[in-house]
């Protein structure tokens, strides 16, 4: 037989790295040409899966070149791909677990936060709204009066909501790489409404993009239109 047509059993990989095969493994089997993985459940605090120290000792695993021994070679070969895939995808896994369970330590009170932020934008939508109203124009002070006490009152619950965003933001930063995104990782958190929030961009206790800015741009909007119907009617009410 030509080491081109040398043929390895499953069972004789599977010898060569169970010294090596990790405690978290629960189901190892091929599958239509491939070797599959089955992990128990990581919960992201535990360090991190790497190839075990025993695997580099292990005179088993040396390489062999196929010139010396065709059947070593091929064994060796398929042996350390195969643990080579199963710590990669563990470490994916784990890298998403860790993604979850980062998230669950920052996200606190952001739900209430951000419901808070929600009835106060309303409140500014309504008030700006009903600048537009005859009902307005017979009361311009106070219905200003009423718009500019809404304008603090969304921005304040803006900056209260950035404070967990940016806590969020970072986390976000750090676990760019996992295979999960932002809306994904936030749902297996227990926030699935959380697609609907504004946390912004941030790293590293940088934080840009965020609600308050926002709300600051929709307020600047708002102040400029009132100037401008002031300064074009001829009335400042």
């Amino acid at each position: 037989m030509s080491p081109t047509t040398f043929s390895v059993s499953f069972q004789q990989v599977l010898d060569r790295i169970t010294p090596h095969l990790p405690p978290y493994l629960r189901k190892i089997e091929p599958v239509h040409g491939r070797v599959c993985f089955e992990f128990a459940p990581f919960t992201g605090l535990e360090k991190e899966p790497t190839t075990p120290k025993s695997y580099y000792d292990d005179p088993r695993l040396d390489y062999v070149a196929e010139s010396q021994d065709a059947a070593e070679y091929r064994i060796r070969t398929i042996a350390r791909d195969v643990l080579g895939d199963l710590y990669e995808q563990a470490a994916r896994e784990w890298k998403c677990a860790a993604y979850v369970a980062a998230l669950r330590q920052v996200v606190r009170d952001a739900p209430d936060r951000w419901r808070a932020y929600e009835r106060e934008a309303k409140a500014l939508e309504a008030a700006y709204a009903y600048l537009r109203t005859p009902e307005a124009g017979r009361e311009w002070p106070a219905a200003i009066s009423r718009l500019v006490d809404a304008q603090d009152a969304a921005l304040a619950a803006a900056a209260a909501f950035d404070s967990r965003a940016i806590d969020i933001a970072d986390v976000h930063y750090k676990h760019l790489y996992a295979d999960l995104s932002q809306d994904q990782a936030l749902a297996k958190a227990g926030y699935p409404e959380a697609k609907d929030w504004h946390v912004g961009d941030g790293f590293g206790g940088y934080f840009c993009d965020g609600l308050t800015e926002k709300v600051t741009g929709l307020i600047e909007q708002q102040d400029a239109h009132l100037a401008k119907v002031g300064r074009l009617s001829g009335t400042t009410h």
